[in-house]
């Protein structure tokens, strides 16, 4: 049996198809890497699914024959299919603005409790619970299918759902881990929507003849993997114990701990807590923050700009000049993003940045101070204690937001692996080819195979609880 596992991992700003290779440890290539993000329609902005489908088929062209394929990508967006499974156009990006005002509708409705009791999810005004609500093509389509089923649709022909992406729809029952039709029927959404579910490990289907043709000839299992891009990472977190809270950073920051069971309690609701699948029946207890999208803006808005460089200017600015809360709305749709903090800071009362390198120090010590209220809330509402911080994603290798979330939480920061989710979704895989046997040995092989870095906190621990105070 071959020991190579191709991986199709999409995430918000990038995509890329990796090749893992089990031989002798764990080895991972990246085979083909390619842009991603909104593009605009009429007013509306949209994910061009189809092309990203043509670069996922031209890096699995370039992965050569494997044991298998696994697709994961980020959470809550969709593709309708009409009654010959043709697709009903793209798909809807998250940040378009259809959904305001939906939330509170659908609380008003069914109850804001009510509707934690059944999800467990924090309220995000795109989660697909909304989207649906907002989505006028409804009466055209035969079925649902998120990102990655979408893309696992068009490799094998094979409809289903992926139990971890499924978790994120707020449509998913969170003790059951079964689809909530009772919340479906309640809200009026067409029950033959929801496809059925399949479980992290499960066979997906074989490569469609038309696409193997097209790949190079060989042919492959497709297998579910933890679908959603985080409970991928999640799995790949390098972690020797429970005692551990993790982020796994890139576009979005998601902060929280690995539980066993849900928490579903009042204070968990009012501290915007989601309660999502994870690989084996863990929970990831988390909460969303911006992430390094309000870095990704403001670059956009200095063109030519050198990341290195501002990075190393940063790190001599002055501390805590300015910061700001990440989770404003206002930093959530695409634009100018510096003149967005600059009005955040005129609004609370500071001066605004006065350089690229003071905006960048802005952002990444509010990242940080994001980070340190989730870990902490996170440790307070499900009684984990907490020895270790895991970072992972791209954000683990910006070294100048590591030490300053170890310094935010004052816990130590081991930052990597940059691929986790990538690592994940082939581990998955590799499980169930049987050459690995659970999530531990799964996490210990990522250990010893991929580059860490621990960063102890150090500074002003008053200073930086009274910055947090502040954008509070």
């Amino acid at each position: 049996m071959s020991r190579r596992f191709a991986a199709v991992d999409l995430g918000a700003s990038s995509g890329r198809v990796m090749l893992a290779d089990l031989s002798d440890g764990l080895e991972l290539t990246e085979v083909r890497r390619f842009p991603n993000g909104p593009i605009e329609q009429a007013g509306r902005l949209y994910w061009n699914i189809t092309e990203l489908y043509g670069e996922i088929i031209a890096g699995l062209r370039g992965a050569g024959p494997v044991s298998s394929i696994g697709v994961d990508s980020w959470a809550v967006d969709y593709g309708l299919l009409d009654e010959s499974y043709g697709l009903l156009g793209n798909p809807v990006h998250y940040r378009d603005d259809r959904t305001q005002g939906v939330s509170e509708r659908v609380a008003e409705q069914v109850g804001a409790e009510a509707l934690y009791d059944v999800s467990g999810l924090q309220v995000l005004p795109f989660n697909t619970i909304y989207q649906l609500l907002a989505d006028d093509r409804l009466g055209e389509a035969k079925t649902m299918l998120l990102i990655p089923d979408l893309i696992g649709y068009w490799l094998t022909g094979e409809v289903g759902a992926e139990v971890t992406n499924a978790s994120t729809t707020g449509l998913l029952d969170v003790r059951t881990r079964s689809w909530a039709f009772p919340l479906i029927e309640q809200l009026g959404l067409p029950a033959g929507l929801f496809p059925p579910l399949r479980q992290p490990g499960e066979a997906v289907g074989k490569l469609r003849r038309d696409v193997s043709d097209v790949v190079g000839g060989w042919s492959a299992p497709v297998m579910a993997v933890g679908s959603h891009d985080t409970a991928s990472a999640v799995a790949a977190v390098p972690a020797s114990g429970p005692a551990f809270a993790y982020i796994s950073c890139g576009t979005w920051s998601l902060a929280g701990v690995e539980l066993p069971e849900p928490v579903l309690t009042p204070e968990s609701r009012a501290a915007n807590f989601t309660n999502e699948a994870g690989i084996d029946g863990t929970v990831r207890y988390l909460r969303n923050v911006m992430g390094l999208w309000l870095l990704q803006e403001c670059l956009r808005a200095w063109p030519g700009s050198d990341l290195g460089e501002l990075l190393k200017a940063a790190a001599g600015e002055r501390p805590f000049a300015a910061v700001v809360n990440p989770d404003e709305p206002a930093f959530l749709p695409p634009g100018d993003m510096p003149a967005r903090i600059a009005a955040e800071c005129r609004r609370t009362g500071q001066e605004p940045p006065a350089s690229p390198a003071a905006y960048v120090r802005c952002v990444l010590e509010s990242l940080a101070l994001g980070h340190r209220l989730a870990v902490r809330q996170a440790m307070e509402l499900s009684g984990r204690d907490v020895e270790v911080v895991h970072l992972v994603g791209g954000g683990s290798r910006n070294e100048l937001l590591c030490q300053l979330t170890a310094d935010a939480c004052g816990l130590p920061v081991v930052a990597g692996p940059g691929e986790a989710t990538a690592l994940g979704n082939v581990l998955v895989q590799a499980r169930a080819a049987g050459l690995v046997s659970d999530l531990e040995e799964m996490r210990a092989l990522v250990a010893s195979s991929q580059p860490l870095r621990r960063y102890e906190p150090s500074g002003d621990s008053q200073a930086w609880a009274a910055a947090a105070a502040r954008i509070l």
